[in-house]
């Protein structure tokens, strides 16, 4: 892993990014970022907030520059909004400045994941949450998959048991 040594967390929200991208990086000793909370603290305002102002299209505009800047860092876990990997830049400094980890999840553990997170923008005020999931799921899905040089599911485990199977797979 000499010329790779970031690891990027993708996929849906919910998927467990945030939290085992902090305990991943804990257990390598590595430095951990969170894209979205990057944006919270350079804004001063939540997400939610800033898409209320901005819109999505200002929101991808921050989330891009975050991407790239955090992207040049070496020796780091880097978790990332779901909706990241619509911007084609940031899918490709992704793929070729670390090694990408698809967090894969259901429609159902996303659901039961984020019901109460009033911090999602995107489904916290939809009349059909699930719904709204599908279509992401359905439009984002296969950009994971493109840019993944590993896929874990996080369902049903752990995030000790999700952490150890990146690792492994990772060939750390």
């Amino acid at each position: 892993m000499a010329e790779k040594r970031n690891i990027f967390l993708v996929g849906p929200m919910g998927a467990g990014k945030s939290t085992i991208g902090r305990q991943l990086a804990r257990q390598l000793h590595l430095e951990f970022f969170d894209s979205d909370a990057e944006i919270e603290r350079r804004t001063g305002a939540d997400i939610a907030w800033v898409f209320e102002l901005e819109g999505e299209e200002g929101f991808r505009a921050r989330e891009e520059k975050v991407i790239e800047e955090l992207t040049e860092n070496t020796g780091i876990v880097l978790a990332t909004g779901g909706g990241s990997i619509l911007s084609k830049e940031s899918r490709n400094r992704l793929s070729a400045r670390g090694i990408v980890v698809y967090l894969q999840t259901t429609i159902d553990k996303q659901l039961a994941r984020t019901q109460r997170d009033k911090r999602r923008p995107l489904i916290s005020e939809a009349e059909n949450p699930r719904e709204v999931l599908e279509t992401l799921a359905d439009s984002r899905n296969a950009l994971y998959e493109e840019i993944a040089d590993v896929i874990v599911r996080t369902d049903d485990q752990s995030a000790k048991i999700v952490i150890d199977e990146i690792i492994e797979k990772v060939g750390l």
